[in-house]
């Protein structure tokens, strides 16, 4: 599929997705939003994909926010329906995707940014890169999910600290407070998440996708996260993947999942 705002390329059981404004600095439009759905829905469908990596084209820019031109004249009502339809189409789609997405943090990650970097299972960030979520100096909140995301990832006191100082972090405090996993060099940094999906890959997407689903479920309002494990678990029980992963183990020899 041809897009306009992004780039997909898969290899070797990896799809990376690069937002490709550089100009805009990889500012979010309804565009590139669509798009990145059509991406991550595509990539999640094909079975020979196993990790997902979302980053930003250049070396300034993970996302710089949204692209605020679109919206500065929307109502009350357009306001409403722009969260809710972004959150629908892109944020909770890729925070519930059964196949793993790892944000490659490259630079800036501000606003719609650090919430589409949230979005993801975890993040890894370069050296450079800076996060904050500064919607309230234009009069406005993080909608894409920042104000729930952020305080699940750093705690209530530091997230509310960012939100209304509308302030940026660098990454070694990100890391430091748990908002990414790892910092390395700009240049290590594509490698580096290449390693990690690597390793990802050797284990059953089976389980890992039921995995991701227990743990989202510990974060949901109304949803008891344990009963899901317990769910969970019983079902790997009936999957070839668990029939390969536990025959391996017994003839001590490496697991070739199926995948179902």
């Amino acid at each position: 599929m041809t897009y306009n705002n992004i780039l997909s390329e898969s290899n070797n059981g990896l799809t990376t997705i690069t937002i490709n404004r550089p100009s805009k600095l990889n500012a979010l439009n309804s565009e590139t939003i669509k798009e990145l759905h059509e991406a991550f829905k595509n990539a999640d469908k094909d079975k020979t994909t196993k990790v997902i990596i979302i980053t930003g084209s250049g070396e300034k820019a993970f996302v710089a926010g949204a692209d605020i031109s679109e919206f500065a004249d929307y109502s009350v009502v357009e306001g409403e329906r722009l969260a809710s339809e972004g959150q629908a189409l892109l944020f909770d789609f890729v925070a519930n995707l059964s196949t793993p997405v790892i944000a490659a943090v490259n630079g800036f990650a501000l606003g719609g940014g650090l919430e589409l970097a949230m979005a993801a299972h975890f993040r890894i960030a370069s050296d450079t890169a800076k996060m904050g979520l500064p919607e309230v100096s234009l009069g406005v909140i993080p909608g894409y999910g920042g104000t729930q995301r952020l305080p699940q990832l750093v705690g209530k006191g530091r997230a509310m600290e960012m939100i209304m100082t509308a302030g940026m972090i660098d990454a070694q405090k990100a890391l430091n407070w748990g908002l990414v996993n790892h910092v390395t060099t700009q240049e290590e940094l594509i490698p580096f998440v290449e390693k990690i999906a690597s390793k990802i890959m050797r284990n059953s997407s089976v389980a890992i996708a039921a995995a991701i689903t227990s743990i989202n479920s510990g974060y949901e309002a109304g949803e008891n996260g344990f009963n899901t494990e317990v769910s969970e678990f019983g079902n790997c029980f009936g999957t070839a993947d668990f029939k390969e992963g536990t025959t391996a183990f017994l003839e001590k020899r490496r697991a070739n999942f199926p995948g179902k």
